[in-house]
C-alpha cells in the first residue's frame, strides 16, 4: 500500500549513535544505535534529522546520519547521478 500519488518514492533513513571518537565513523554501543525512521524523501528524513541532531547537540560524540536507501535498492539509479 503507498500514498505516493505521481511522486516517486525515494526512501531515507535516519539514524544514529555515539560515536568512539570524532576522528571516525565508528559507533560506542551497535545494539544502542537510535533508529529514528524510515522516510519516503529527502526533505522528511531531513526534518526528522535537524530534530534528533537539535536534541543532542550536547554531547559532541552523538551523531546522526541520512541513508539514502533509494540509491541502495536501485543501483541503476545512483549510476545515473540521482
Amino acid at each position: 500500500m503507498t500514498d505516493s500519488g505521481d511522486k516517486k518514492q525515494l526512501l531515507h533513513l535516519v539514524f544514529g549513535g555515539e560515536l568512539e571518537s570524532l576522528d571516525d565513523v565508528q559507533f560506542r554501543d551497535l545494539n544502542g544505535l537510535d533508529i529514528v525512521g524510515i522516510f519516503p524523501d529527502y526533505a522528511t528524513a531531513l526534518t526528522a534529522w535537524k530534530a534528533k541532531a537539535q536534541q543532542t547537540v550536547d554531547n559532541a560524540h552523538m551523531r546522526y546520519f541520512i541513508v539514502h536507501m533509494h540509491r541502495l535498492l536501485d543501483p541503476q539509479e545512483k549510476a545515473r547521478g540521482n
